[in-house]
This record gives C-alpha cells, structure tokens and sequence, in this order.
C-alpha cells in the first residue's frame, strides 16, 4: 500500500498539490526545463518520470491516462511524439535537479529542474576478478609501447631486405638451390 508523503502538502489539500504538480509537469515537458523551489522540484520528479514511461509506452490507454493529468493536448502531443523517442533508449533517470541558490525574496531554496537530454553512455560491467588482473596487462601495456617506437627503426632497416624477398621469391630459392649445390 502507497504511503503518504510526509511533511506539509505544497497547496495544502491534495487537490490542490495535484494541480500544482500538474502544472509544473506541463511546463517542465513544454520547456524542457523549470525553475522552482528545492521542495516542488523534488515532488516533481517521480510525477513528471512516471509520466515520460508511460508516454514511452505509446498506446492510447497511457496517452489517456497523461490526459488525466497534464491537460494540454498539445504537450502531451509533443511528449509522445518527441520526447519518448529522445528517452527510448534511457531505462530511467529522465530528470535532473540542480539546486541554484536561495530566491532574493523570501531565502528559499531554488532548484532548476530539467530533462536530461544527453545520450545514455554504455555500462559495462566488470566480473570481480577483473580488477585483479588489470594492474599486470597495464604494466605489459606500456612496455610495448616503448618498443613499438624502436620497432620502425628496426622495421626500416630490415625493409630492404623483405622488400626483395617479397618481389623476388623464385629467385631467393634458386639463390638456396644454387648455395646447395655448391656445397
């Protein structure tokens, strides 16, 4: 069973935090991002995430119920269209908050509230035992790499010699043939 939220509602009855919560959803889809206090922003959040989900969903069922709540056709347009193709990939984790710093009027602690819009980074995950063995190949790693730089020279003076190996190979084995012969 849900648990209410604890501390004071932000409108003081719950119809009218829903509208607020609503309101600010609207605005956060229409604008990207808003700016608001700490508290509303966190209230925010898994409102304006359940909603995104469900937009990514895409089937009339989920449109309806976002109309339940954000009452703009035209947002919600633009959520299920837009926004749910941009966070099609991402498993969760579609908003950001960042706090700014306290309003001039009343000292309140301001938040901007946004969606994220950068592409996910590929997780990898690492077995435990990984760790462990990667200090050893780091230290080979950079071996190599101090005789790749001598490799050239070297490969440069041998160069020569393949180069005519390679555009003659009959006659480097007559040239075998011939020393056998002397033999």
């Amino acid at each position: 069973m849900p648990k209410p939220t604890k501390g004071a509602r932000l409108g003081g009855s719950p119809a009218h935090e829903r509208l607020i919560l609503a309101n600010l959803a609207t605005d956060l889809f229409r604008h990207g991002k808003i700016r608001t206090t700490v508290a509303k922003a966190k209230r925010l959040r898994p409102v304006a995430e359940r909603l995104i989900t469900k937009a990514k969903k895409g089937d009339i069922h989920n449109r309806r119920q976002v109309l339940t709540v954000v009452k703009d056709k035209g947002v919600v347009h633009h959520l299920f269209t837009e926004l749910a193709v941009t966070f099609a990939e991402r498993p969760g984790g579609y908003t950001r908050i960042t706090k700014v710093g306290p309003r001039k009027g009343d000292n309140a602690p301001m938040a901007v509230i946004e969606l994220v819009t950068e592409p996910l980074n590929a997780v990898t995950t690492r077995r435990t035992e990984a760790p462990a063995a990667a200090p050893a190949p780091a230290a080979e790693a950079e071996e190599p790499k101090a005789e790749t730089a001598e490799e050239p020279e070297a490969a440069a003076e041998e160069t020569p010699a393949a180069e005519a190996e390679a555009e003659a190979p009959e006659a480097s084995e007559a040239k075998d043939e011939a020393k056998k012969d002397e033999a």
